[in-house]
């Protein structure tokens, strides 16, 4: 049966469509009618999106729609969208996934503009079906700050979440942010997906500061993704206060309060500041 949602003549709005993020030949055939039926295409780069119309063999007018464009940039477009048909890219994959664009679909749907999505690549997807890593229950966290406090301080947010773990990351910063991963959540186990659809895509497993050590001194090329697994089942085993308690005064008995501290947390995937806080006030009751 023909897919009778994007027709001919399609209705006025704006238009949500994911783009390969390396082969081209993953763009959609309704992706590349509604592209052909574009009044403008919002483009978070039109160079990179100008290739991508030429293999379709397309000439539709952009514009640049990126982290930098203003509200008038925003309200133009969605006056546009009235009477015309918008399309918003990124670079690759889904827009709004770690890339700009919510806040134009908020303003469209707010001005009550027709707002519909043509579903494709994600980067961040493919990663965790490459991993072989639990896929039931994941957080996808963009990108990790640069800084190393920010960067602890992110990661401890996450440290007692049971679920699988999604970063994005470029390569100069890779080994930096493994290594603090496994810091922060203990060395779990990971995957570096990196040029997903490419010709050198590659998914290379292991721990976390097994990965850490692999790219310390030749940092990899190309678009990539951080997976790492929830905790193991130990984690299950601080159920309660009690338990958390029994597990820090065991450590304490031979080792100072911030090594003990530091190692709980770790063996249970937990926030390794709270764990320092709770080793302290047990310390001042013994």
């Amino acid at each position: 049966m023909p897919d009778s949602t994007i027709s001919k003549s399609p209705l006025p709005g704006l238009y949500i469509v994911a783009t390969p993020i390396g082969n081209l030949g993953d763009i959609s055939a309704r992706a590349a009618a509604i592209l052909a039926s574009a009044d403008v295409i919002a483009a978070e780069d039109t160079r990179v999106t100008a290739k991508l119309l030429s293999h379709l063999g397309l000439r539709v007018p952009m514009t640049p729609y990126h982290d930098h464009s203003d509200e008038r940039a925003r309200a133009a477009l969605v006056a546009r969208m009235e009477n015309e048909v918008v399309i918003l890219v990124s670079d690759a994959g889904t827009p709004l996934i770690s890339d700009p664009g919510y806040k134009l679909v908020r303003d469209a749907r707010a001005a009550g503009r027709h707002v519909t999505t043509l579903p494709g690549p994600c980067a961040a997807i493919a990663a965790i079906t490459l991993s072989g890593l639990p896929s039931d229950r994941f957080l996808f966290a963009g990108f990790l700050p640069n800084k190393a406090k920010a960067r602890a301080d992110t990661i401890a947010e996450f440290a007692a979440l049971r679920s699988t773990l999604v970063f994005y990351e470029s390569g100069p910063r890779l080994a930096a942010a493994l290594g603090a991963l496994a810091e922060g959540l203990g060395n779990r186990d990971a995957a570096v997906a990196r040029e997903i659809s490419k010709l050198y895509e590659e998914c290379v497993t292991g721990t976390l500061s097994e990965l850490a050590a692999r790219y310390a001194d030749v940092p990899p090329k190309g678009e990539i993704v951080v997976v790492v697994g929830p905790p193991d089942e130990a984690a299950a085993e601080i159920a309660d206060d009690a338990t958390l308690d029994a597990a820090l005064r065991a450590a304490m008995a031979d080792k100072p309060v911030a090594q003990a501290a530091k190692a709980v947390a770790k063996r249970y995937g937990l926030d390794r500041h709270n764990v320092y806080a709770r080793a302290l006030a047990l310390k001042d009751r013994a």
